[in-house]
């Protein structure tokens, strides 16, 4: 259905509710101002350039259309709150004054065409609690003014074209439960900096910290895995609701999503709850052990650090991890054997050992027992289920007994090959001498004739 007018009529609504239709077109604008606007999840093309100015609203929602073109500093006036934008095909640099001006609180841009540099004069009185940037064109480096803002608790950037530096300066941020790096050009150590934190929190509230698909390289300190205290406190099954909750009357209506690797699949979470806790270093260069300390982190749910040049053995302490329900270490040098305290692991759904180094026998017990050979594939010296091959086999050397017999056989066999030459080696002179007979025969009566 398409609407003909670019504006809808005046009217005392305070809410304009739109979403999940088939609605196409331009997207019309309400003459008076809304607190609460919401076009998303219709077939919407267009807007006008300036449509914010009309609005004045706390919450704006146009994600999930078709909607293309660039946005201008235009757009700045008359919106705060939230302003979500995701999942459109909105190109060009992001307007310099959604992220300066600090009046926003939620800027969900995810998954358009924009792009440039991020601007870099934040100011100190920012109020965003949530800066969703992933799967855009964005560039250089992410701006340092961020850690005015500390009320931020979701950032995402990933999928972009930043190449920086790990944003250790993060880590001062007070409230940042989220920090999505994935699928950018990030290089250098993760954890060069963090001496410099020796008497003060380093990402305090922190429990999903998405680092895969860049260029990081070095050892992990052991006391950066310590500094994540949030992930050493146990948490209730239920869990609380990572949302725009200093905003009123907005929680209803408003829900930060992330993506991970999860279980081995790409998992889309409509909700983050405090509870879901995850470290992704996957795809990258990093080397070295993998430091005891990550056994600390008992509320852990993933892990994944496959893809990388770990080397050494698997840490036992992980074994206290009991919350992991995902465990990816593939494609690595380790090491040793598998420690047995990961039987311990009782969540444990998902396992992937797979192209390392590991030896001996796989443990017997607890979710090991649901784990087929796709979890252990590629390391030669791992024996026992599920693999056909038994541990503690070997070859015993040929009794005397047998090894005298054998010689006798090999004698015997010896002659008669040995004979059979010979045999066959007369029987070929005498044929070759009965041919030179015949011949000397046969030539000696024809001179005589």
């Amino acid at each position: 259905m398409q609407l003909n007018s670019y504006f809808l009529p005046s009217s005392t609504l305070e809410i304009l509710d739109l979403s999940a239709n088939r609605l196409e077109g331009q997207i019309p604008i309400p003459y008076s101002p809304l607190l609460f606007v919401d076009y998303s999840h219709n077939n919407f093309s267009s807007v006008l350039p300036n449509f914010t100015s009309y609005l004045g609203t706390t919450y704006l929602s146009m994600s999930n259309n078709s909607i293309n073109g660039c946005m201008t500093d235009s757009v700045c006036s008359g919106i705060m709150g939230v302003f979500n934008l995701s999942y459109n095909n909105f190109s060009g640099p992001i307007p310099a004054c959604l992220i300066e001006s600090g009046g926003l609180m939620v800027l969900n841009l995810r998954e358009n065409n924009f792009e440039g540099t991020l601007p870099s004069k934040i100011t100190s009185e920012c109020t965003f609690q949530t800066i969703d940037l992933h799967g855009n064109k964005i560039e250089g480096k992410l701006p340092r003014a961020l850690s005015n803002c500390s009320k931020l608790e979701v950032l995402d950037i990933g999928n972009n074209l930043l190449l920086d530096t790990f944003p250790s300066w993060l880590g001062e941020l007070p409230n940042l439960y989220v920090l999505i790096l994935r699928s950018n050009q990030f290089y250098g150590s993760v954890d060069d900096v963090v001496g410099n934190y020796q008497t003060r929190e380093y990402f305090p509230t922190l429990q999903i910290i998405d680092l895969a698909a860049n260029n990081f390289s070095g050892n992990l300190n052991s006391k950066w895995f310590r500094k994540l205290k949030s992930m050493m406190m146990r948490f209730n099954s239920a869990g609380d609701i990572v949302s725009a909750k200093n905003i009123p009357g907005i929680q209803a209506f408003y829900q930060d999503t992330v993506v991970i690797t999860y279980k081995g699949s790409e998992v889309t979470f409509g909700r983050i709850l405090s509870t879901l806790t995850a470290i992704d270093l996957s795809n990258n260069r990093l080397e070295g052990t993998i430091p005891e300390s990550v056994g600390r982190l008992v509320s852990l749910r993933v892990l994944n650090m496959s893809h990388n040049a770990f080397t050494g053995k698997i840490p036992t302490q992980l074994g206290g991890v009991t919350d992991l329900e995902s465990l990816d270490m593939s494609c690595n040098q380790l090491a040793g054997e598998i420690p047995q305290e990961l039987t311990n692991l009782t969540s444990l759904a998902t396992l992937n050992l797979s192209d390392n180094r590991l030896v001996g026998k796989i443990p017997q017990s607890g979710q090991f027992l649901t784990f087929d050979i796709n979890s252990f594939e590629g390391n030669l010296g791992l024996c026992g289920p599920p693999f056909s091959k038994p541990c503690g086999v070997s070859l015993a050397p040929p009794s005397p007994a047998r090894v005298e017999k054998s010689s006798n056989v090999d004698v015997i066999l010896f002659l008669f090959v040995g004979l059979g030459f010979g045999v066959g080696f007369a029987a070929a002179i005498l044929m070759r001498w009965g041919r030179i007979r015949k011949w000397f025969v046969k030539s000696a009566r024809a001179l005589w004739t």
